[in-house]
């Protein structure tokens, strides 16, 4: 999972967007966070389409729609927490005060978070995110962090069948 995923689309994409946050402090960063929230309820997402435009957001679509229902959501965050990329549009923009982000690119490039898991009442399935530290293969450093999340209902089919 996680070679597929930090292919160089992602380890470029990621390195830019933590190089364009850098010295951006928490006041602007809540404000893009609320921009994001804002647009996610609007018909008007200029933000929001700029990142799911984005060459690794149509990488990480294409992950997901090839799992064929086994991944519902996949996304990529810089070292700040915020979203580089995603398969479809999250919640939220900033991601680095939740437990996928300080428990894996906050701990170190080795981290993995498996979140409870929970029952999506919209589509009727289980459901839990796969969180790891993106690693940049050049300098083994940690660069950012990734969720994946898994359709239990589904594997446990596919591990039936």
């Amino acid at each position: 999972m996680r070679e597929r995923i930090l292919q160089p689309v992602a380890i470029m994409s990621i390195l830019a967007a933590s190089k364009k946050h850098e010295g951006v402090d928490q006041a602007a960063i809540d404000k893009m966070d609320e921009a994001w929230k804002t647009e996610a309820k609007s018909d008007d997402q200029p933000f929001i389409a700029e990142i799911l435009s984005s060459p690794l957001s149509n990488y990480l679509l294409y992950i997901q729609a090839s799992s064929a229902g086994l991944f519902t959501e996949i996304f990529v965050m810089d070292k700040f927490g915020l979203n580089v990329g995603q398969s479809s549009v999250t919640s939220d923009y900033w991601q680095g005060d939740e437990d996928k982000y300080k428990k894996t690119f906050a701990v170190g490039p080795d981290a993995v978070f498996v979140d409870e898991p929970e029952f999506d009442d919209k589509t009727k399935t289980w459901r839990t995110q796969v969180n790891f530290t993106a690693v940049d293969p050049a300098t083994k450093a940690a660069i950012g962090a990734v969720t994946v999340e898994f359709n239990l209902t589904e594997l446990q089919r596919r591990l039936q069948s």
